[in-house]
Formats: C-alpha cells, sequence, structure tokens
C-alpha cells in the first residue's frame, strides 16, 4: 500500500500473517516493513530488487529514516547505488608497511622507471628506515617534522633535507595513485628556504689557469712514474707497463670536457663513445641519464674535440669513455694542488654556463646547452659577474 509515513500511522501498522509494506507518498523509495512479529524497519529502494534496510523503529526516527534515504537515493542516481553498496562490494585494500610497500611495489617501480631508482630506494631506506615497520596509513607528518628537525640539528644542510623530503613524498603520492592510502600525509609540506642559497662557484681566469696548470702537472708526473717504473722493469728483464701518450687517466678529459660542454660529472661517466660524433663536432647525452630525461646534443669546440681526438687513441674506442664511479680522491688532490677552496667538480659545469653568460649568450641557448627544464634554473647564471654588469652600466656614462 502506499501512504503518508508519519508517526501515527507507522504505530498503527498492525502486524498480519505475512509481511508487508507501507511506501511512503512523499518520498518514493522509502518504505515500512511490518513483520508478523510486529517489527517495523525502515527501507530503502533505488530500483527494481534494490534495497537495503536503514534502521528499525523506533531506534531509527522517521526524520534520520527520511535523511538517510534521501542521501542514499541521491548517492544511487549518481553512482548505480549508495556509496555503503559500493564500497561493501570492493575487495578489501590489503594493509602495507612502509617496508612492505618499498620491497614489493614502489622500488621495483622506481627502480625500473627512474634513471636513479636504485640510488632513490637506497636513500629512502637511509633516511626512513625507521619508519619501515609504521604501517602507511599511520605515517603522519609529525614523523617527517621530528626527522626533519633531527636532520637540521645535526648540522645537514636544508636543501638535502628537502631532497630527502621529495623523495618520500614522490613515494607516498604514488601510494595514493596505487589505492594503498587516502591522503599523502607529506601533501602541502613546505620546502625549507633558510639556509639555502643558490649556490654558483665557477673559476676565475686565474684559477682556471691554475687548475689547467695542475692537470698538466699531474698528468706529467704519472707519466715519469711510469717510465721510471719501466726503466726499473727492464733492467730486471720483467714485462714493462703500457706507456702513457696522452693523459695520465680520466681526470683531465672528464674536467676539460665539463669546463668545454657544461655536462654533469653523472652524464659525463655515462656517455660511451657511440654518444660522441667526431664528424659532426657534437655529442649526445642520451634521454636514459640526463637528469631532464629528455636528450640533449651539445656541440664541441675545438678543444673539446682536441680533448676527444687525444683520448681516443689510448682508449679501445668502444664502450663507456670513463670507466669510473666516484672522483673523491683524485678530485681533492688537485684541488689542494691548485689552491682552490670550496670547489666541486660539479662547479665547471657553472664555470661553462658562466663564461657563457658574460659572453653574451643568451639565456635560452645556455638553458637549451645545460638541459634545464625550466628557464629558472637558468637564471641564476644571468647575475653572476657584477663587475661584468658594472662593465655594462659604465658604457652610459658620456666620454
Amino acid at each position: 500500500m502506499r501512504a503518508k509515513l508519519t508517526i501515527r500511522t507507522i504505530e498503527g501498522a498492525k502486524p498480519s500473517a505475512t509481511p508487508y509494506e507501507i511506501r511512503d507518498s512523499d518520498i518514493k523509495g522509502l518504505l515500512l516493513r511490518v513483520q508478523p512479529s510486529g517489527a517495523r524497519s525502515y527501507v530503502v529502494e533505488w530500483g527494481r530488487g534494490k534495497r537495503r534496510t536503514l534502521g528499525r523503529h523506533p531506534v531509527m526516527t522517521l526524520d534520520g529514516a527520511r535523511r538517510h534515504a534521501l542521501a542514499a537515493l541521491s548517492e544511487a542516481a549518481e553512482h548505480g547505488a549508495p556509496l555503503v553498496i559500493l564500497e561493501a562490494a570492493q575487495p578489501a585494500r590489503v594493509v602495507h608497511t612502509l617496508g612492505d610497500f618499498m620491497r614489493d611495489r614502489y622500488g621495483p617501480h622506481v627502480e625500473a622507471t627512474a634513471k636513479a631508482g636504485s640510488a632513490t630506494v637506497s636513500c629512502i631506506k637511509a633516511q626512513f628506515g625507521h619508519l619501515y615497520e609504521v604501517l602507511l596509513s599511520d605515517i603522519t607528518r609529525a614523523d617527517f617534522d621530528a626527522f626533519k628537525a633531527a636532520r637540521l640539528n645535526a648540522g645537514t644542510h636544508p636543501a638535502t633535507v628537502n631532497r630527502d623530503m621529495d623523495r618520500l613524498k614522490a613515494a607516498l603520492s604514488q601510494a595514493v595513485e596505487w589505492g594503498l592510502l587516502d591522503l599523502n600525509p607529506l601533501k602541502g609540506v613546505r620546502r625549507i628556504t633558510r639556509g639555502i642559497e643558490h649556490r654558483v662557484r665557477y673559476l676565475s681566469p686565474a684559477e682556471e689557469k691554475r687548475l689547467r696548470k695542475q692537470l698538466t702537472a699531474r698528468d706529467d708526473k704519472f707519466r715519469t712514474r711510469r717510465a721510471s717504473a719501466n726503466k726499473w722493469r727492464a733492467a730486471r728483464q720483467r714485462e714493462l707497463l703500457p706507456e702513457l701518450p696522452g693523459f695520465a687517466d680520466h681526470l683531465t678529459p672528464m674536467a676539460l670536457l665539463a669546463i668545454n660542454t657544461g655536462l654533469r660529472r653523472g652524464e659525463l661517466t655515462q656517455l660511451t663513445w657511440a654518444d660522441i660524433d667526431l664528424a659532426g663536432k657534437r655529442l649526445t647525452v642520451r634521454a636514459g641519464y640526463a637528469k631532464s630525461g629528455k636528450a640533449r646534443h651539445v656541440p664541441l669546440n675545438s678543444e673539446a674535440m682536441a680533448v676527444l681526438k687525444s683520448y681516443r687513441k689510448q682508449h679501445s674506442g668502444k664502450g663507456e669513455l670513463f670507466d669510473v664511479v666516484a672522483l673523491t680522491t683524485s678530485w681533492a688532490a688537485l684541488m689542494t694542488a691548485s689552491k682552490l677552496e670550496a670547489f666541486r667538480f660539479h662547479d665547471l659545469r657553472h664555470t661553462f654556463a658562466s663564461k657563457l653568460v658574460m659572453g653574451g649568450v643568451d639565456l635560452y641557448v645556455v638553458k637549451e646547452l645545460l638541459g634545464h627544464g625550466s628557464i629558472a634554473m637558468t637564471e641564476r647564471y644571468a647575475h653572476l659577474a657584477p663587475e661584468h654588469r658594472a662593465a655594462a652600466v659604465e658604457t652610459l656614462v658620456g666620454k
């Protein structure tokens, strides 16, 4: 039967030998079901044979039944069924700890898709291993705030802490995307700006002269040592060591290429001879190891060409140019000999960029040569040389 559901209607509904229903005339889809026992229940129906019990009277009030029925009918109109029905139909989500997630899901994923995937996994474990037994859903912003404070108090540079945060934030964002986490607890966390400065250290002409002099001296010293060693071996009829016709090892050609191409150390160590086009006077930084993820072609000037031609004479000409991972020891000794302070191998890239900018090269051209993802990264080089800007302003003064 159909009638307007009121308290009087509900209280007056007498039980019968079989269950029966009273459909509300105001809200289509709201029913009162009366059992032979006299129990009365509110039911919502959103389609033929599609219904669910809302609650029993009088535990659920008529007003409450109306609100729940309207909400369920609205959700059914938008989603095909009330959300509680849809959620119940979904398989239970597996709860992961951060460690499980890193080992079973994110680790294999990032190692297969990112050029520095293995390093990313190692860094996350090194810095956030203490959270590996914590459920993803239990990781909070407070956990990172405590980590951040401890790192800063230990003297870690803010930029390093930012990188740590970026790695974990990316991992948790992927967990959200895969449906393993409802919300990334690090979403909206701002990067640390206190104490961060845009470090741009580059060689002055005098410093570059000292560096080049020491590179040459180092190669000469190695060749002298090799000749002396072979003289000693020959006197004792022992097998001679290979001669060093050009460079002593990888350090000089790597440094000179960095100054003349602006390549990062990681890009240089990944170069193969197949990436070098001596005829076309250019080299290719492949997308697989470029920081931006995009391939780029870098022209080779006369010095870079001479370095590569000379180095190739003492190399097989196949595979990687530089079979080296770290330069820590040799670079530190070179810096001491050159009397250069606070100068990293990466600063050779800054030297390349600064010389271009001071030479009047357009910033967008510099951006393409460096492989920057945005012009904002390149704009920091626009202010490298105050004396260069001062000279430009001085041209305005009348003679």
